[in-house]
């Protein structure tokens, strides 16, 4: 009896497996096209492939016929038309965040420290600044309405984007990852009539990407010459430079980083 449960282990092992295997394909190519337009097409094309297999499995020959044409076609249409999303997927495949792999605690502690210097100093010199983290919900759709960078975090970076008359200090930058990856990026304002009494564009700003999104924004006010922090629609005003540190790594950490 035991022999032949090793047998039927032995023999059963390979199935199961490749199922593990595809459906972890699946969902690395779903992670891989996550938050840019190609996704939605992507995921057509997925339930079009299903509704073939049915098809083929069912004998339906002329249902699995027209969706084998469609099939080819929604390939080939998804490399034509989203080859700009395709190719900065595939430059991210060397990465080691493009798995979901977390920045270790050493990692995102120098990046924030790099941010909350850069925040400080814009502070002190009385320039305005607006600053966006990605956290879990993802940003393409705002990373795109700016001047993309890719560029490492660093406190000069982030000084040097916000420095007055220069071509892209206007706007916010968004940082996902361990990169800078855009700048001078367009954010939805907050409709709350009384905040438009209370508060200038930047803040207006964060407030409506915070009821949007879970990102963490750091807003410098040139004009009250303080920092503020906004998350989910809530603001922390008047921060020195360790606060808007440790107030950014505790918001993070609420998500499930570490």
């Amino acid at each position: 009896m035991l022999e032949n449960l090793i047998k039927f282990l032995i023999m059963d092992w390979k199935p199961l497996f490749e199922i593990i295997l595809l459906w972890t394909i699946i969902y690395h190519v779903l992670l891989f096209f996550e938050g840019t337009r190609a996704i939605q097409v992507l995921r057509g094309i997925i339930i079009i492939f299903l509704a073939f297999f049915l098809s083929q499995k069912m004998g339906f020959e002329i249902l699995g016929w027209l969706l084998t044409k469609l099939f080819g076609i929604s390939v080939i249409a998804i490399l034509i038309i989203f080859h700009p999303e395709i190719r900065q997927g595939l430059a991210r495949l060397g990465r080691r965040h493009l798995f979901g792999a977390a920045l270790r605690e050493e990692e995102l502690d120098s990046i924030l420290r790099e941010i909350a210097k850069a925040a400080d100093n814009l502070c002190r010199n009385k320039i305005g600044a607006l600053i966006v983290i990605e956290n879990k919900d993802p940003l393409a759709s705002y990373i795109e309405t700016g001047v993309i960078t890719d560029s490492k975090v660093s406190s000069e970076m982030i000084e040097t984007i916000f420095t007055p008359n220069s071509l892209l200090h206007d706007g916010g930058i968004v940082i996902k990852n361990d990169r800078i990856a855009s700048c001078g990026c367009i954010l939805p304002l907050a409709t709350n009539q009384e905040l438009n009494r209370m508060f200038g564009t930047r803040h207006r700003a964060a407030l409506g990407l915070s009821e949007e999104t879970d990102a963490v924004i750091i807003v410098i006010s040139e004009e009250r010459h303080d920092m503020s922090l906004v998350h989910q629609s809530r603001l922390y005003r008047d921060l020195g430079k360790d606060e808007i540190f440790l107030k950014i790594k505790d918001l993070l950490k609420l998500k499930g980083r570490k």
